[in-house]
C-alpha cells in the first residue's frame, strides 16, 4: 500500500508546474500584454518602445573639416539617397574645400526639410530635370553623360555626404536652401537672404514674409 501512496505522489508532483515554467509563462503574458497595447497614455507605443532600446556605445563623430581628417574615416556607404547626395556633391563642389563640401550637402538637406521641394535627396537633386538647361542643379540636365573620373574625390565627398546625412557635422550656412559660385550673380540673389561665404559659394535662404510685415 505505501508503495501505491508513494507512486501517486510522484506522479502528481510530475504533473505540477515546476516555478521556472510558471515564471517563463508569466513573463511570455506580460509580453504579449505590452505588445497588445496600440498606445499608451500620452505617446505612441512605437516611441514608448523606443525608450528601451540600447543606448550606441560608439562615441559621436566629430568633424574636422580637412582632407586628412576625411581620408582617416571608413569607406562611405549607403542607400539610393546617400550615392545621389555623392554625386552631387562630387559634380557640384569636388574642388572646393571640404567646409564648402559640407555646406553644399547642407544646402541639399535644407531643402528636403523645408517643405518648398521634394522629400528626398534623390527628388531634390533631380529636380527640374527633363529639359536642357532648366533643372535646379546644372549637371544634371547639360546634356553630357556623368562619368566618375577622380576615384579619390569621389571617395572623399561620398564621406562628406555619409557625415552630413548622419547629422555628424554642425551647422555653417544659417538654414540656406540655395547658392552660387562667385562668377556668377542669378536674380534671386538680389532678394533672398545672403547667409554665409564659403570658399567659391555664397548661400541663401528665402526671405518669409508675413501679412504683418
Amino acid at each position: 500500500m505505501l508503495r501505491y501512496i508513494l507512486a501517486a505522489a510522484t506522479l502528481a508532483a510530475t504533473m505540477l508546474p515546476s516555478a521556472s515554467f510558471a515564471e517563463r509563462e508569466a513573463t511570455e503574458t506580460a509580453k504579449n500584454e505590452l505588445v497588445a497595447r496600440n498606445e499608451l497614455p500620452g505617446q505612441s507605443f512605437r516611441d514608448y518602445f523606443k525608450l528601451f532600446q540600447p543606448r550606441k556605445s560608439a562615441e559621436p563623430v566629430v568633424v574636422t573639416y580637412s582632407k586628412d581628417w576625411l581620408d582617416q574615416q571608413p569607406k562611405a556607404t549607403g542607400d539610393e539617397n546617400w550615392k545621389c547626395l555623392s554625386e552631387a556633391l562630387y559634380f557640384e563642389a569636388r574642388g572646393e574645400s571640404v567646409r564648402g563640401q559640407f555646406a553644399v550637402a547642407e544646402v541639399i538637406l535644407n531643402r528636403v526639410k523645408s517643405g518648398r521641394f521634394p522629400d528626398s535627396l534623390c527628388g531634390v537633386i533631380r529636380q527640374g530635370t527633363g529639359k536642357k538647361y532648366q533643372c535646379q542643379f546644372t549637371y544634371t540636365c547639360d546634356g553630357r553623360k556623368e562619368v566618375i573620373h577622380e576615384k579619390k574625390a569621389y571617395e572623399r565627398v561620398s564621406k562628406v555626404a555619409r557625415a552630413s546625412m548622419d547629422g555628424a557635422a554642425k551647422e555653417l550656412t544659417e538654414g540656406a536652401t540655395h547658392y552660387h559660385t562667385t562668377a556668377v550673380r542669378p536674380s534671386w540673389s538680389r532678394v533672398y537672404k545672403q547667409t554665409a561665404r564659403i570658399g567659391v559659394h555664397i548661400f541663401y535662404r528665402h526671405n518669409y514674409r508675413t501679412a504683418s510685415n
